[in-house]
């Protein structure tokens, strides 16, 4: 019998501590202030998927429709980083969810969020990949800036995509050992620039095994890349990525 005895813990825990502050502070929606829920069931529902892209998301090449292949690196620039999936756009009551959960400290819209994961997660080519994957690992903060938040938002997405599954979260596995400036307001290849060479991987928890990559949000994917390429270097067999959202124009 598979257990997954980490996540189910702190899920517990999360509902418990969001049962109680519900009661001393009642939910508002992040959107529009209603008052009961982070994220109210109207707004949810103005989230708007992201569209499905059988593309490189690096060089444009059209990739097999065949969905055993899709995760396999792209013929034609041999990408570390294998398929891609994101979930919704991010814009509309998605985009102050997320920056309410990445800097603002609220924790409990982290499950509410994970459900558009779950939701993409549960369409083709997903479930033949995810059968597949050996671990989800978070991309990671540099520790000074995790100390400085406290968490990282990524981690609490991965960690909440593998409750009920027996898939672990393998948040030591890939650091951000170099410091990077915010990639927000950077071209494209300052993007590249910016995290070229800033992650390493742990050969002794990535080697051989086949890997999914969870972040909140994929603009150009250079971030998600680099990842790719330490744990690939590190010993990687695959390499998956999985994103909360994505911009409506990049």
């Amino acid at each position: 019998m598979c257990t997954h005895s980490n996540g189910a813990t702190l899920a517990l825990l999360q509902k418990f501590g969001s049962y109680l502050l519900d009661l001393v502070f009642p939910p508002r929606c992040v959107n529009c202030l209603r008052s009961g829920q982070w994220l109210c069931d109207s707004c949810a529902q103005r989230v708007r998927p992201a569209p499905s892209r059988q593309v490189c998301r690096r060089c444009g090449f059209q990739l097999p429709a065949d969905e055993l292949r899709l995760g396999d690196p792209c013929p034609r620039c041999r990408d570390a980083l294998g398929c891609v999936g994101v979930a919704a756009l991010h814009e509309g009551p998605l985009q102050p969810a997320i920056h309410a959960l990445k800097y603002d400290g609220r924790l409990e819209l982290a499950p509410v969020l994970t459900r558009y994961l779950k939701a993409l997660t549960a369409a083709a080519p997903w479930p033949a990949i995810l059968r597949k994957v050996d671990g989800f690992v978070p991309v990671p903060l540099h520790k000074d800036r995790l100390l400085e938040r406290g968490y990282n938002q990524a981690a609490l997405l991965a960690t909440g995509l593998a409750v009920g599954s027996c898939t672990p979260v393998l948040d030591r596995a890939i650091e951000r050992f170099r410091a990077t400036r915010s990639q927000v307001g950077l071209t494209a290849l300052e993007r590249a620039d910016n995290v070229l060479g800033k992650f390493r991987a742990d050969p002794g928890l990535v080697t051989g095994r086949n890997l999914l990559l969870v972040d909140d949000v994929f603009t150009t994917g250079a971030t998600m890349r680099e990842c790719a390429v330490a744990l690939r270097s590190a010993g990687a067999t695959a390499v998956y990525g999985l994103a909360l959202a994505t911009p409506a124009k990049r």
